[in-house]
């Protein structure tokens, strides 16, 4: 929770816009598998117990403090904290990119441009592609820490929490009427700047798509209490209803009215709630009596500090705050019907070139995107004469992935050619494929590397994209934005990967790139490093010996990669002195 006060938006209209939610009635039956529990020092009571919520999961509380003990290690690993514009904090997304990601999520690292810290890491933002696009159920958390310390409950416990429920969603692929998309902010700590830069992005459509959004911000507090964001609005009523059928009397969260991201949605309208436990506040003498713990004592007595770590962690409000998220999340996005199986079919790379009496390849994925996995047998169409199409397997199970051959007879005449793609289960998807069949001999001179000149955005570049934007003390070679790799003046590495493919039938392929060096380093000692990788092998190296004023063309032969897909990187490093700028603009990879 970021410690600055911002004024909060009184009465926000959140029942009138979200009237479509319903309140649940006092007689609401149990959630099937939940058991009221008694809160620290009472005893259980009968209470409103939740609708079911389409059968909602519990969250297994120990997976999420899993995930808090690698953001603790990443912390430890970076001078102790995850702050927005550190390693540690760059660090942390990975990490939950790299979840996202394997569990099927369409995940985006959202640079911040304008409003954040210099040097603030992304937003990451995930989304289940599962669902009524138009209708968004949206969940958010900051993901960085104060400098003083790891920031484990404040915020890696929201952070945590809802990459567990994600994850858990991932896993059992329920039947989805809604879109759900979860955002872990950058820069909160700094002023609520990633999430007010998301916010302020989206048009007014896609503002209007997001029918709530839900912050969690510090939910283990370890003297904490219960508190709920506009506890009487319609978008809380089921995260209140899962609370009350816990008998733990949720209050409103006062403490962090306008604290938290939630207020960068609320500047737009957007309905707003979420679960929270205490900051600085101190718990009173009503509360103890009914929550448990110590009265006059602060909800986190390590708020902000550096004992802020996994020890500093209530387990029982974690596991009722991850089971509460789950709940209102099954409640508003997931449809009542059990899951119909299906999958999704793509090719990648979905183009090839190729002379007359050649063959190439390219890979076919399957997925499983709801209900179990099935058979999927595999076919092309729209192959001319000459052409065939071979897949090894032919058939898969959905989740799996099969090479096809794309072979070109001699007599095959010049020309482009579409493809169709074909997966057959309990259903049928496609996927497109484009063959180009050039003349025996010759060459479509080409230029492959996309967005390499980072005018437009960050896609399809991979990595530190936090990277990749405009800031002070650099400028473009052209245009308005470049990737400025190191620079920091401490022990750091940022990496830009881009994987393409460098058509067959010409005779050379050329890396073009602008590099601007500057350094505070002097002499002729190599302390910083930039290199330009192939696959992971290193081809070129130019380091802090090479600063020099206004930027400088390079060029790699990359003629042995002909007729490859390849992974080009782009690193730079520094050591734990002095800074060395590594800024790239107008890559090109063009064959001829």
């Amino acid at each position: 929770m970021v410690l600055r006060r911002r004024l909060s938006l009184a009465g926000l209209a959140l029942a009138t816009a979200v009237a479509s939610l319903t309140l649940l009635p006092a007689s609401a039956e149990a959630a099937p598998g939940r058991t009221a529990e008694a809160a620290p020092g009472r005893t259980a009571e009968a209470a409103p117990a939740p609708a079911p919520a389409a059968t909602a999961p519990d969250i297994d509380v120990t997976r999420v403090q899993a995930h808090l003990t690698e953001l603790n290690a990443i912390a430890s690993r970076n001078g102790g904290n995850r702050r927005s514009t550190t390693q540690g904090y760059r660090d942390s997304v990975a990490y939950v990119k790299g979840k996202l990601q394997a569990a099927g999520y369409t995940v985006t690292e959202q640079a911040c441009t304008s409003g954040c810290t210099g040097g603030a890491g992304p937003n990451l933002i995930a989304e289940w592609p599962q669902g009524d696009a138009s209708k968004v159920y949206m969940f958010g958390s900051h993901l960085d820490s104060v400098s003083a310390g790891p920031g484990i409950n404040d915020n890696g416990s929201g952070s945590a929490t809802l990459l567990e429920v994600a994850l858990k969603l991932a896993e059992t692929k329920p039947s989805m009427a809604a879109r759900v998309r979860f955002g872990w902010w950058t820069d909160e700590e700094q002023g609520l700047n990633g999430s007010d830069f998301y916010a302020r992005s989206l048009t007014s459509a896609q503002r209007s798509a997001i029918k709530a959004y839900y912050n969690f911000d510090m939910v283990a507090s370890p003297n904490g209490g219960y508190f709920i964001n506009h506890i009487t609005s319609a978008a809380a009523a089921p995260m209140k209803a899962y609370w009350d059928s816990l008998n733990l009397q949720p209050e409103e969260n006062t403490e962090g009215a306008g604290r938290s991201d939630d207020y960068s949605f609320e500047n737009y309208g957007i309905p707003t709630s979420g679960y929270a436990m205490g900051a600085s506040a101190r718990k009173t003498s009503a509360q103890a009596a009914k929550w448990g713990g110590t009265a006059g004592a602060a909800y986190d007595g390590c708020y902000h500090s550096a004992c802020d770590t996994t020890a500093n962690i209530n387990a029982t409000g974690l596991n009722r705050s991850a089971d509460g998220v789950a709940y209102t999340l099954w409640k508003q996005a997931v449809a009542d019907t059990a899951p119909t199986n299906d999958f999704s079919v793509s090719v990648s790379p979905a183009t090839g070139s190729t002379d007359p009496g050649t063959s190439l390849t390219t890979t076919v994925s399957t997925a499983t995107t709801s209900g179990s996995a099935q058979t999927v047998t595999l076919s092309a169409a729209g192959a001319p004469s000459g052409v065939t199409v071979s897949f090894s397997p032919a058939s898969v199970t959905s989740g799996a992935s099969a090479t096809a051959t794309v072979s070109v007879g001699s007599s095959v005449p010049p020309g482009t050619y579409p493809l169709t793609i074909t997966g057959t289960g309990t259903t049928t998807h496609s996927a497109s494929y484009t063959l180009t069949v050039k003349g025996a001999g010759g060459c479509t001179s080409s230029q492959v590397l996309s967005n390499g000149g980072f005018e437009s955005g960050t896609s399809p570049w991979t990595g530190d994209t936090g990277a990749i934007g405009t800031f002070s003390g650099q400028s473009a070679h052209s245009g308005t934005r470049y990737a400025w790799l190191a620079g920091y003046g401490y022990a750091a590495t940022d990496t830009l990967t881009q994987t393409v493919t460098v058509p067959s039938g010409c005779t050379r392929a050329t890396l073009r790139y602008w590099l601007h060096v500057d350094t505070a380093e002097s002499g002729p000692t190599v302390y910083d490093t930039f290199q330009v990788k192939v696959d992971g092998t290193v081809k070129q190296t130019y380091s802090n010996v090479d600063a020099a004023t206004g930027y400088t063309e390079r060029t790699l032969d990359l003629s042995q990669y002909l007729g490859r897909q390849i992974t080009l990187s782009l690193t730079g490093t520094e050591d734990s002195g002095l800074q060395t700028s590594f800024v790239v603009d107008d890559a090109t990879l063009t064959t001829s």
